[in-house]
């Protein structure tokens, strides 16, 4: 009853917070940005409930990334995990064609306002994707929406326990060109929730792929960031 309640003050306010982040999304718009400007952007864009951009990253290692991934000139990213939409902003900036994200809840309301992410005078196009990237008929969703093409760059930052991200690379690796990058959040082994498994996983494929990771302090609590190159030959299948 009370999650009930929360939801339909959420629709409720809507309105209202769907007229603050155009205006927001309009201010971001009025003047180009080089990226370390995007990346501030998408940690700081605000707004409230549905309508709420944002990214949880550290700065150093977000930009990092971006970094990296903008070196790709890519045209097509991937990401698993969409949240509040700030890493969507930031691949709406770098890709050239398509930023298809994906997350379990369901992103109507945001769906206007994520589509126009991407710079004025750009050609990418935002699809946002609603349901489990676990499910085969998920998978085929997205497979339909690239139609053939491999994409530059997937983001993998959904479930985070060591099972579900293992799924999802196993399942979304297949996805990217020889070259491309896959990325993973919250790599650090010190992390503040006992459902953030994702270093068991980054664990095993640093011995098996050219790897790279995004680390501010080794000390930290959470976070951290891992890359991994795509060989030639794909991305590692791990042993069982």
């Amino acid at each position: 009853m009370k999650s009930s309640l929360k939801r339909l003050g959420r629709v409720l306010r809507q309105p209202l917070n769907a007229r603050f982040a155009f205006k927001r999304l309009k201010e971001y718009h009025a003047k180009s940005h080089g990226l370390e400007e995007v990346v501030n952007w998408a940690m700081n864009f605000g707004g409230n409930g549905l309508m709420r951009v944002k990214t949880l990253q550290i700065p150093s290692e977000i930009t990092r990334l971006a970094k990296s991934v903008q070196a790709l000139n890519p045209k097509i990213i991937l990401e698993i995990g969409t949240a509040s939409g700030g890493t969507c902003l930031i691949w709406s900036n770098l890709a050239s064609e398509r930023v298809i994200t994906c997350d379990l809840k369901e992103m109507t309301f945001q769906q206007p306002l994520f589509t126009q992410f991407p710079p004025p005078g750009s050609n990418c196009k935002v699809t946002l994707l609603s349901g489990d990237s676990h499910s085969p008929d998920f998978k085929s969703r997205v497979a339909k929406e690239l139609d053939g093409q491999k994409v530059d760059f997937l983001f993998i930052d959904g479930d985070h326990t060591e099972r579900g991200v293992t799924a999802d690379y196993h399942d979304y690796k297949e996805f990217v060109r020889p070259g491309g990058l896959i990325a993973f959040h919250d790599i650090v082994e010190n992390q503040p929730l006992p459902t953030n498994q994702v270093f068991h996983l980054w664990k095993r494929l640093k011995p098996l792929a050219e790897v790279e990771e995004f680390v501010n302090d080794p000390n930290q609590k959470g976070f951290g960031i891992g890359i991994l190159r795509v060989a030639e030959q794909g991305a590692p299948t791990l042993p069982a």
